[in-house]
């Protein structure tokens, strides 16, 4: 795919993927493969897709949520858990091999997408009913980022992270 977006190497990869379910409260959806639409978000992630600013209604930065499982297995072991269930921290795209919150700035490359990293992601209440003590341990930055989708396309598991050349909007 050539879209004017120059590659480097990969510095990540795709190991989960998930979908918010249409009622609160429900577990994430597992899925093989998202489609991401560009200004919009998540095809249908009902959390996420088509979400307007608070502030002015513009299509919203927060658009795509992404954790990488090593900082998962952190709080797990932190927590004297195994293991913490992919999905479960309720992130869209969780990942390997790429420390997440170092991007935010950045436009990177995830799978066919290309996303600028917002910000980093805040942990809500719903991590405390995760495991109790979660919600802390994702304060500050510990949590993953907020991405918006700036090109869209198709990331499936297994697809490779990279970063491009271009600075984030």
């Amino acid at each position: 795919m050539n879209d004017g977006v120059a590659r480097k190497a990969p510095i990540g990869e795709v190991v989960s993927l998930h979908l918010h379910p249409a009622v609160g409260g429900e577990p994430m959806q597992s899925v093989e493969a998202i489609e991401l639409i560009a200004a919009q978000g998540v095809a249908g992630d009902s959390r996420y897709f088509e979400r307007q600013s608070r502030m002015s209604n513009p299509p919203s930065k927060r658009q795509v949520s992404l954790i990488e499982r090593e900082q998962i297995g952190e709080h797990a072991a932190a927590l004297g858990l195994e293991t913490i269930s992919p999905g479960a921290v309720r992130s869209n795209i969780e990942t390997s091999g790429i420390a997440l919150v170092a991007l935010v700035g950045k436009r990177v490359r995830v799978g066919e997408a290309v996303l600028d990293f917002v910000e980093p992601r805040k942990p809500f209440e719903k991590m405390d009913a995760v495991c109790l003590g979660l919600r802390a341990l994702m304060e500050p930055d510990r949590q993953g980022v907020m991405a918006r989708v700036v090109s869209g396309g198709r990331v499936r598991l297994g697809d490779k992270i990279e970063l491009t050349d271009l600075p984030a909007e």
